[in-house]
C-alpha cells in the first residue's frame, strides 16, 4: 500500500503532487462517461484517449455500447484490468458511493480524481486510509497540458 499524507490539504495541491499522479497513470476508468459531445465527460474522455491513456468509460445505462470507439462498462468491478486512476464525473454526493466502489476493488487504483465542482472530504478520507491519492475539484484536461512535459494544449 502506498503512503498517503493523512493531513492532505484538499484546498491546494502542489504541482508536484498532481504531476506525480499524471505521470504514473496509464489506465483510467472514467465514471459518468457520456456519449453526448456537449458533455465535459465526453470531451475529457476523448482528450485522454488522444494523450494515449487507456480509458475505460463507466456508465451503467450505456454498458455494452461504445463511446469514442471504446467499450463502456457498467461498474468498476466489470473492468477487464486494474486501473491506475479513477476519474469521477458524478456530483459530490454520488462521489461517496463511487469511492465505496473503488475501495471494494481487489486491486486498488493509485489515485481517484474528482472533477471540477466535485468535492467529498469524507469519501476522500476513506480512500486515503486505503493508500489511494485523491484530487478533488480539478480536471486532468486542464492539468495535463500545464504540467506534463510534451503535452500539447
Amino acid at each position: 500500500m502506498q503512503k498517503v499524507d493523512k493531513n492532505m490539504n484538499h484546498d491546494h495541491y502542489s504541482d508536484a503532487y498532481i504531476h506525480g499522479i499524471l505521470e504514473s497513470t496509464r489506465t483510467i476508468a472514467l465514471v459518468g462517461a457520456s456519449n453526448k459531445p456537449e458533455r465535459a465527460s465526453f470531451r475529457v474522455l476523448n482528450y485522454l484517449l488522444e494523450k494515449r491513456y487507456t480509458v475505460y468509460p463507466i456508465n451503467p445505462g450505456q454498458a455494452g455500447t461504445t463511446i469514442a470507439g471504446t467499450e463502456v462498462y457498467a461498474t468498476l468491478a466489470d473492468l477487464p484490468e486494474p486501473v491506475d486512476m479513477v476519474d469521477v464525473f458524478r456530483n459530490s454526493e454520488a462521489a461517496g458511493s463511487v469511492m465505496d466502489e473503488v475501495i471494494a476493488l481487489p486491486i486498488l487504483p493509485k489515485a481517484v480524481w474528482l472533477q471540477l465542482g466535485v468535492r467529498n472530504d469524507e469519501a476522500a478520507a476513506r480512500a486515503e486510509e486505503k493508500g489511494i491519492k485523491v484530487i478533488m475539484d480539478r480536471c486532468p484536461k486542464i492539468e495535463i497540458p500545464r504540467l506534463v512535459s510534451g503535452a500539447a494544449s
